[in-house]
């Protein structure tokens, strides 16, 4: 990636060397199909959006630093308000990187819309655990409520802007976090089965 020396978790050379059954290759590349929607997506594609969204999420987070970095010790307001931006900026951030290095599960390849939900609900679960004092954060700000009250009132307008969305695309909320975490515990009951079996079979061959 840009600043992350971060690979594709899955590039082209792995389709080129093996069979995938949920990737197809076209005259616009290899692609696959999402989990929720059945959207047809390319792997090209998905990467650059990750690599378009982290550079627009670090210059706004280099901003956010260098003004935190002058604050004044009676700013406490200006203080929450660029802690609750810079939290939205590294929640995105941690996602982008989490998606692009995924070399197992395939949920990760989405539409930008659907990464964008994924992002949304991970900022509101945070916005939730600080709400209710579950926070692990070890440099929060002395009044904790301010920093709540400015998630709420600047995050969706703070992912729009840097995922250049209109405002319609977070209308609907698809839950997609959730069917990743179905499609991950399916791929390991999957893995375990075929653990037991494989020991099962050793067993059986000593």
């Amino acid at each position: 990636m840009i600043a992350a020396e971060i690979k594709r978790g899955f590039p082209e050379s792995r389709f080129t060397k093996g069979v995938e059954p949920r990737v197809k290759h076209d005259e616009g590349g290899y692609y696959t199909y999402t989990l929720s929607e059945n959207v047809k997506v390319y792997f090209d594609d998905f990467y650059s959006f990750l690599e378009h969204v982290e550079e627009h999420a670090l210059a706004d987070l280099n901003d956010v630093k260098a003004k935190q970095a002058d604050l004044k010790e009676y700013e406490q307001e200006l203080r929450a308000f660029l802690y609750a931006k810079r939290k939205i900026l590294e929640t995105l951030l941690r996602t982008v990187y989490d998606f692009y290095s995924e070399a197992n599960n395939f949920g990760v390849v989405m539409t930008p819309w659907c990464f964008g939900t994924v992002v949304l609900e991970k900022v509101e679960a945070y916005r939730d655990r600080l709400s209710k004092g579950n926070a692990d954060d070890n440099d929060l700000p002395e009044y904790s409520y301010y920093v709540v009250r400015y998630l709420d009132e600047v995050y969706r307008k703070t992912l729009l802007d840097i995922f250049e969305f209109p405002d319609k695309a977070f209308s609907m909320r698809w839950q997609y976090s959730e069917l990743l975490k179905r499609y991950s515990k399916a791929l390991s009951n999957i893995s375990t089965s075929l653990q037991s079996v494989m020991m099962l079979v050793k067993s059986y061959g000593s």
